[in-house]
C-alpha cells in the first residue's frame, strides 16, 4: 500500500501490483507538471473497490476531474487490456495458464446514475448505441460475459446488454482471447478445451469449436435429446461429456465472486459500455497480479 503522510490507505495498490502495471501506463514527454501517475491509478483502484461516484474520490488521489479524464482516456485507448495481455504472456512464458478455459456469464444490475447516457448518435464510433444497457422488469441490467483459465483467472472479457443470450456471445468471447507471446509468435488464442453449461449448447457452437480444434464439455439440452432421439440414426451420436471435467465449471464461479469483491463491478456505475468494460478489465488485472 502507498504511505500517506504514515498512514496505510486501503483499496490502493500494492508495490507488486504498481510494478507490473507502471511500464504500461502512458506518460506525457511535454506539457505542465501533472498528478503523478500511481497516485491517479490509486483513484481509479479505489472508485471500482468501493463504488464511490467520481466526484466523491478523496482529495489524496488529486482532483477528481483529473482521475476520471486520465481513466476514460485509458478505457478508449485500450491500456487495461493491453496490461491484462501482458500479465498473461508473463504468466503463459512461464508454463502458468492452465487452457482448460470456462465461459460463463453473470447479470449485473446498472444503478439509475448509468442511465443518464447520450442520446442515440452523439458517442463515439467505438461505443454501442445500447450502452450494454438491458432494460427488464427488474430495471437496467449489464452482463458480463467472462473467459477464464483453469485456476480462475479471467482471459477475456466482453459486455452486453443484460437480456443478451450466452449463445450469442460465446464465439465474440473466446475470440478476444489473445495473449502475446515473448519474442516471436502470434498471440495464443485457441483454448485446450472449453468447458460451458447448457446455454452454450448448440449444433452452431459445437461446429465452431470442432472447426478450431477446440475439444468441449457442454452438457446437452433436454430437449436437443429429444429431437435427435426423434430423429433416430438420422439425428447422429450424442455429444461427448465427461463428467469428471464438468465438475471444474465452479471455479468460473469463484472468479465472478471475487470479481464481484469490487462494489464498482457488483454494481453498474458507469454510463458508458467502454468505461465499466474498462473497470471490469482493471480489476482482472489486479486478479492476475495477486496469483503471479
Amino acid at each position: 500500500m502507498v504511505d500517506h503522510g504514515g498512514v496505510v490507505c486501503r483499496h490502493e495498490l500494492s508495490d507488486q501490483e504498481w510494478e507490473l502495471l507502471a511500464p504500461l501506463i502512458p506518460r506525457a514527454a511535454t506539457g505542465r507538471p501533472r498528478v503523478e501517475d500511481r497516485q491517479v491509478v490509486n483513484g481509479m483502484v479505489y472508485k471500482i473497490r468501493t463504488g464511490i461516484s467520481w466526484r466523491d474520490l478523496p482529495e489524496r488521489y488529486g482532483p477528481w476531474q483529473t482521475v476520471y479524464t486520465r481513466f476514460r482516456r485509458y478505457a478508449l485507448d485500450g491500456v487495461f487490456t493491453r496490461a491484462l495481455q501482458q500479465i498473461q504472456a508473463r504468466a503463459d512464458a512461464a508454463g502458468d495458464i492452465d487452457w482448460l478455459v470456462q465461459i460463463d456469464s453473470t447479470i449485473v444490475r446498472a444503478h439509475q446514475h448509468a442511465a443518464a447516457t447520450p442520446k442515440r448518435g452523439q458517442h463515439r464510433p467505438d461505443e454501442p448505441d445500447d450502452h450494454a444497457l438491458g432494460r427488464s422488469r427488474g430495471g437496467l441490467t449489464t452482463r458480463i460475459h467472462l473467459a477464464c483459465d483453469g485456476q480462475g483467472r479471467p482471459l477475456a472479457v466482453l459486455v452486453t446488454p443484460g437480456q443478451r443470450h450466452d449463445s450469442i456471445c460465446a464465439r465474440p468471447l473466446l475470440e478476444r482471447i489473445r495473449v502475446p507471446r515473448h519474442g516471436l509468435g502470434r498471440p495464443r488464442c485457441r483454448p485446450d478445451h472449453v468447458i460451458a453449461d447448457k446455454a452454450y449448447s448448440s449444433r452452431a457452437f459445437r461446429v465452431y469449436l470442432r472447426k478450431r480444434g477446440i475439444a468441449h464439455t457442454i452438457p446437452e439440452k433436454n430437449d436437443q435429446r429429444g429431437h435427435r432421439h426423434n430423429r433416430g440414426h438420422r439425428g447422429g451420436r450424442p455429444p461427448g461429456f465427461d463428467r469428471e471435467i464438468y465438475r471444474q465449471r465452479n471455479i468460473i464461479e469463484r472468479c465472478f465472486n471475487r470479481l464481484k469483491g469490487f462494489r464498482g463491478i457488483a454494481t453498474r456505475y458507469e454510463k458508458t459500455a467502454t468505461s465499466y468494460e474498462a473497470a471490469v478489465t482493471l480489476a482482472s488485472f489486479l486478479l492476475w497480479a495477486r496469483s503471479v
